[in-house]
């Protein structure tokens, strides 16, 4: 599969195969274990609402060191060392929840507030190192290959991602779950496994990757470099076609990234069992490669904004079918339709954005922009699954027509039916007005 990459290609590549465990372990399996943790407390609002703010409260801090950190990863021999540097944190991040499911939080409702609070500030903390580092790893996707080969490289990233860092890490969690290890030590190993794939298979990244496309440092260029953040909003309003991109993927990736983010939550929120829907995500990255490839030959067939395009319209459908989700297999089906697209549509966004760039001397300033509109639009999504959910909530309480018991269960789909408002956005800027200022490129 890899044969015709060269060797800064496949080394960036691996870097998808080594971050996916966060993506995947991380962001499915910490909502479960917080949502068992907060089950303990003394405290009865809703887990999932409580995950969605926090999950925006992160997702804003990424947001507003993005430009910065952007402009500053421009700067000669910078990239790579801020890099690892983000790298660490999110690792360290990972060993320190490791070690949370070990606690015995179940015996004391305090102490059990006390570990969800701490399981949440490490959330926090992940998320802002992964963030980062990948910020710098895709301002580096153009230094390792050509314009031409972007949309190839990018989606054989995501596709790398799905059978390694995606697929191992859970695997070896279910299998220690099915074998009948208590399921605080699987939880424990996955999170400590992650740490240590993320860590390990980083490496070909450090060692064989440089930064070629850069601007030279001299006294006052950071100072200089907050000033030129102005000068590339300028730049991107004087390029139609990048802003209405910008805007457009603003809101269709916040669908997706709440989808990804929400998912397992809300499935837990509905009572479905947890190793099934485990096993159900394991399926989503066992698909995501066939069709990250199938999506590189269509993109090179009808080109990457057709292929975007048919995604969003399949995430689309995806809000209305998660909104009647009530059983396991259903929740299989909506596992099966996400990988269909999930790698495609983040993939391809990023090559399209890529492509767009000016100037690739500036890749990291362009690219923080970037980051920043997706990081933007993670706080929107969550936070709108949390307040749709907990309005029905509301609602169901003051009329009486939901026992208590179940009224979470009950709210929750219409959190889910919310991201399909964001979807009606993004799509109809991506539709309706972003080809009207391509076709004049």
């Amino acid at each position: 599969m890899l044969k015709n990459f060269t060797r800064e290609e496949k080394s960036w590549m691996m870097y998808d195969w080594a971050n996916s465990a966060h993506s995947v372990i991380i962001v499915t399996l910490l909502p479960i274990f917080y949502s068992t943790v907060a089950s303990y407390t003394l405290d009865s609002s809703s887990a999932m609402s409580t995950w969605g703010y926090v999950t925006s409260a992160a997702m804003l801090i990424c947001a507003i060191l993005a430009p910065l950190l952007g402009a500053i990863g421009d700067f000669r021999g910078y990239r790579k060392k801020l890099f690892i540097a983000f790298l660490t944190m999110g690792v360290l991040a990972c060993v320190g929840l490791a070690f949370t499911p070990l606690t015995n939080f179940f015996d004391d409702p305090q102490k059990a507030a006390r570990i969800g609070f701490v399981i949440l500030i490490l959330y926090v903390v992940s998320q802002v190192g992964y963030s980062a580092a990948n910020l710098y790893y895709d301002s580096f996707l153009t230094d390792v290959t050509t314009e031409e080969r972007m949309d190839r490289v990018s989606t054989m990233g995501y596709g790398l991602g799905y059978i390694g860092g995606s697929t191992i890490p859970l695997l070896g969690f279910l299998v220690l779950n099915l074998i009948g290890v208590d399921i605080l030590y699987c939880l424990s190993f996955a999170f400590g496994f992650t740490a240590i794939w993320w860590a390990a298979f980083s490496w070909p990244l450090i060692a064989n990757v440089e930064q070629k496309s850069y601007v030279e440092r001299r006294p006052g260029a950071i100072r200089d470099a907050l000033r030129g953040l102005r000068k590339t909003v300028k730049e991107i309003a004087a390029h139609k076609n990048i802003l209405v991109f910008l805007i457009a993927y603003f809101f269709y990736i916040d669908g997706v990234g709440t989808i990804i983010h929400m998912s397992t939550i809300y499935g837990d929120t509905l009572g479905l069992d947890s190793t099934m829907m485990m096993l159900a995500m394991l399926v989503v990255q066992l698909l995501g490669l066939p069709f990250c490839l199938l999506y590189i030959r269509l993109a090179e067939r009808f080109g990457a904004r057709r292929m975007v395009g048919c995604a969003i319209i399949i995430y689309m459908f995806i809000c209305v079918f998660g909104f009647f989700v009530r059983s396991v297999w259903q929740f299989w089906v909506l596992a099966i339709l996400v990988s269909t697209s999930q790698g495609g549509i983040q993939a391809l966004s990023r090559s399209m954005f890529g492509k767009m760039i000016p100037d690739k001397n500036r890749t990291g300033e362009f690219f923080g922009f970037y980051d920043i509109f997706g990081k933007f639009s993670s706080i929107i999504g969550p936070a709108v699954v949390a307040f749709f959910s907990a309005l029905a909530a509301n609602v169901f309480r003051r009329n009486g027509t939901v026992p208590e018991e179940l009224i979470d269960a009950a709210a929750a789909p219409w959190g889910v039916l919310s991201i399909l408002l964001i979807f009606f956005i993004g799509g109809g800027l991506y539709f309706f007005v972003l080809p009207k200022y391509l076709n004049k490129e």
